[in-house]
């Protein structure tokens, strides 16, 4: 790890040829298919090399420690993935949301609609709801975004919410103050 720590390529080569096996069966085990197995060792070996200096021999082994940085990066993928909509939900949902005769005319109209009650929120409070729903990151992504605290962003998106359903309810549809 010191030479990986130092850029050598080739000492990143061998602990890839040690561990890359190992990597992959701990990723394939959580998540869904070889190919996102494969995109997360790709991802961990990327990050063994940029944290190379902070592993301490004389805190855990190697293959510890390469296998603690798999498990946490696999479970941060997976929660990704469970916070962030899935296309073919989106076009389910804006199906029904729109209606089957609703016209782009209706469909604008809602989203300006949207955007009036957006643009009533303070600064911060639409910041995140705009990250987090619309734009779909996950809420510690929009705390390190915004440079504030996760639980700033949680209390925001909260008030943000609860004032956007107050507004909704006399401005908007029924199904959009749900």
């Amino acid at each position: 790890m010191q030479r990986v720590a130092r850029g050598d390529e080739t000492a990143v080569s061998e602990l890839y040829d040690r561990f890359g096996g190992l990597v992959f069966r701990g990723a394939r085990q959580l998540l869904p298919s070889d190919a996102e197995a494969e995109d997360a060792v790709q991802e961990v070996f990327l990050r063994l090399w940029r944290t190379a200096d902070r592993f301490d021999p004389n805190r855990a082994k190697l293959v510890t420690w390469v296998m603690l940085l798999t498990r946490r990066h696999v479970i941060d993928r997976i929660r990704r993935a469970a916070v962030r909509p899935k296309t073919t939900e989106m076009t389910v949902l804006n199906e029904g949301f729109r209606g089957a005769n609703d016209s782009r005319a209706a469909s604008a109209e809602r989203n300006v609609q949207l955007q009036k009650c957006l643009a009533t929120l303070p600064e911060m409070q639409r910041a995140v709801i705009e990250r987090a729903y619309l734009q779909g990151f996950t809420l510690r992504e929009v705390s390190i975004q915004l440079d504030i605290p996760l639980g700033t962003v949680k209390s925001a998106l909260s008030r943000g919410l609860a004032r956007l359903r107050s507004n909704a309810s006399e401005d908007l549809p029924d199904w959009a103050a749900s």
